[in-house]
This record gives structure tokens, C-alpha cells and sequence, in this order.
């Protein structure tokens, strides 16, 4: 297996994921009636960032930011173009740290590694087997990863169940006979088989109504808990976001521009883009929300097959118009304090919430 180091028992803030100049591309064929070149689209470029041990990182951003296929990445169900990915594995015994380079981890590797890497996908309809009652489903992992016998799976798989809050009895029906909600719980126990230390939670709330998605991130909140689980928690949903997360990044057109705890971002954002997507999130107090003003963003996102040159949010930015610096001069990821990440020539703190 591709290990990098192993190091002492590590500190109470280490990370698990380590992400380092994260980039994707999609080669689209050329077109033979137009007869235009082949094209590339940039999905995700140089992203990088940390997803520290029994904490939640969020990614939220517009739809085809790249957010998903960041994750898919992560856990190479997409094969990155080019970037590292290293996995920070704790021993349950001695408590030392083995460092993984998932990126160079061969297939085989993989598949040893996903007892401990797994996902929770968004559309809990399309990530069963319609014909497979749902103890099947979730059992499906022991089977295959696992030595145990039928009787061992069986009770394992109630286990499951009764941890995500649901009566064995479900174990036999199959998922049209169950609510979004049910479902989405059953996603849950399925990840959970094989013990995992790391989930990816791709939107796993967004198809559902608001009151079944507080009980689903509670139960991710108490499992997390219970289970010393660590989440990256996809969304574009601010109010999920905020909580469920200890920290979240910003994405836009396949780059991070900003990165926060997340109380830090809510109430101190300085990226013009995360100030827009502030402000287009409702607040529960009547009095705050009449105060508040609705910054509207002008233009379309840029096509990822030609992103603008310089920083690519300067389209849409009234100070990214009027600068030549914005036009020309891509802005580094920098850290303005406290961790506080920000990719912008000109930041600026608004209280938008």
C-alpha cells in the first residue's frame, strides 16, 4: 500500500483528509459536424484544504461549482487529473497515525480502504437496488468485505438499523415501501457497516422536506458523536451548513475563495461571493430580515471550458470589473487570521446575517 510516514500518537486537532492542489478535467470529444477542437472542462482546479479528525468540513456553493466531484475524488470513485489525497489512518490499538496516498493506492488498495472511506449520496432512491429488500442492502457490505457468517450479518444489520433509529422489521421491506426520510436513514446504515472513520455526505438532505432534515442531521450530529465519525458534508443549503459544520469552504467555478469556521464565516464573510450567497439566505427574525439587503450578482457563472483569466469571480464582482489586477492576476488562497482563508484582491468584512 502506498504509505508516505507514520508518526507518533497525533494530536487532538489532526487531520484525516488531506487535500493538496486538487484538480479534474472532463475532455469533451470535438465535434465533428462543428469541427471545433477538443475541449476541456475545468471541474475542479487547485483545491486544497484539511478535514481535521471528528470534525465536519462543508462545501457549499451553486450547482456545478464542483463541490460533488471534489468528493468523488476524494474517494477516487472520479480519478483525479493531477493533486495529492492522503488519508490519515488511526490504529484502534496503539493509536499511531499511517499516512496513505489514496491518489497512488492501487485498485486493490482501494477496495481494503473503503471499510474505512464511505459516502452517503444524495438521492437515496437511485443508491438501492430496487429488487434488494433493504437488509440485504445493508448488509451487503459484510458480505462482501467480511468474514462473518449469515447469522453474524443478520445481527449486524439489525444493529444498524436500531443505530439509525429504525425497527428491525424494516429489514424486509424494500425502498419504495419507505419514506425519503427512511431511506435516507438506511443510506446512513449502510455507510456505517463497515465501521468507517470518514463519510462523504453528498447533499444527503437536499430531496428531503425541511422537518425530516432536521432529524436526519441529527442523527449524523449523534452518530458523529457516538462514533468519532468525521464528515465532509457537501450542500448548497446555508442553513444546513451552519448546522451541522465546525467549518466550511466556498466554493465557486472549481475554486475555493473562501474558508472559515463557520460562525466565523456567517457573521465576518469577505469574499463578494460568499457575501451574495449570505444574503440571498432567509433569517428567522421578521425585524433582521427587513434590514437586510439582497446583494444580486450580475451576469451567468462563467463557462469551466473557458473560465475568465485573473480571479474568476471578477465578472460578477462590481470591484473585479473596475481593476485590472482582478482582470489579469489570479488571487492565492490567503489566510487574513485565525484560519480565516479568503481568495481576493480587495476583501472586505460585511455583516450580512
Amino acid at each position: 500500500m502506498a504509505v508516505t510516514s507514520q508518526s507518533a500518537k497525533p494530536s487532538g486537532n489532526d487531520s484525516v483528509i488531506s487535500v493538496r492542489h486538487l484538480a479534474k478535467e472532463f475532455h469533451l470529444g470535438a465535434n465533428l459536424f462543428s469541427k471545433k477542437r477538443e475541449q476541456v472542462v475545468s471541474a475542479v482546479a487547485d483545491v486544497s484544504f484539511d478535514v481535521e479528525r471528528g470534525r465536519t468540513l462543508g462545501i457549499v456553493g451553486e450547482s456545478g461549482c464542483g463541490k460533488s466531484t471534489t468528493a468523488r475524488c476524494i474517494l477516487r470513485l472520479v480519478e483525479p487529473t493531477s493533486g495529492e489525497i492522503h488519508y490519515r489512518k488511526l490504529s484502534p490499538t496503539d493509536q499511531t497515525v499511517e499516512e496513505i496516498d489514496l491518489g497512488q493506492a492501487s485498485e486493490s488498495e482501494l477496495r481494503k480502504l473503503r471499510s474505512d472511506l464511505q459516502i452517503v449520496f444524495q438521492d437515496p432512491v437511485a443508491s438501492f437496488n430496487p429488487r434488494m429488500t433493504v437488509g440485504a442492502s445493508v448488509g451487503e457490505p459484510l458480505v462482501v468485505n467480511t468474514d462473518l457468517t449469515r447469522d453474524e450479518c443478520e445481527e449486524r444489520t439489525q444493529e444498524l438499523l436500531a443505530l439509525v433509529g429504525l425497527e428491525s422489521g424494516y429489514s424486509q421491506r424494500y425502498p419504495h415501501e419507505l419514506s425519503g426520510g427512511q431511506r435516507q436513514r438506511i443510506g446512513v446504515a449502510r455507510a456505517l457497516a463497515l465501521n468507517p472513520s470518514f463519510i462523504v455526505c453528498d447533499e444527503p438532505v437536499s430531496a428531503l422536506d425541511v422537518s425530516i432534515q432536521a432529524q436526519v442531521l441529527n442523527l449524523l450530529s449523534e452518530l458523529q458523536e457516538e462514533l468519532a465519525l468525521t464528515y465532509l458534508f457537501i450542500s448548497h443549503d446555508l442553513a444546513v451548513v451552519r448546522q451541522i459544520c465546525d467549518e466550511v469552504a466556498v466554493m465557486y467555478l472549481g475554486k475555493i475563495v473562501e474558508q472559515a469556521h463557520v460562525e466565523k464565516l456567517f457573521s465576518e464573510p469577505t469574499h463578494p461571493y460568499t457575501h451574495a450567497l449570505l444574503s440571498a439566505a432567509p433569517v428567522a427574525d421578521p425585524n433582521k430580515q427587513r434590514k437586510r439587503r439582497r446583494i444580486l450578482l450580475e451576469g451567468d457563472v462563467p463557462s469551466p471550458i473557458n473560465p475568465p483569466p485573473g480571479c474568476r469571480f471578477q465578472s460578477r464582482c462590481e470591484t473585479g470589473r473596475s481593476h485590472d489586477l482582478c482582470r489579469d492576476v489570479e488571487p492565492p488562497l490567503t489566510d487574513n487570521g485565525e484560519g480565516h482563508l479568503v481568495a481576493c484582491h480587495f476583501p472586505e468584512v460585511k455583516s450580512v446575517i
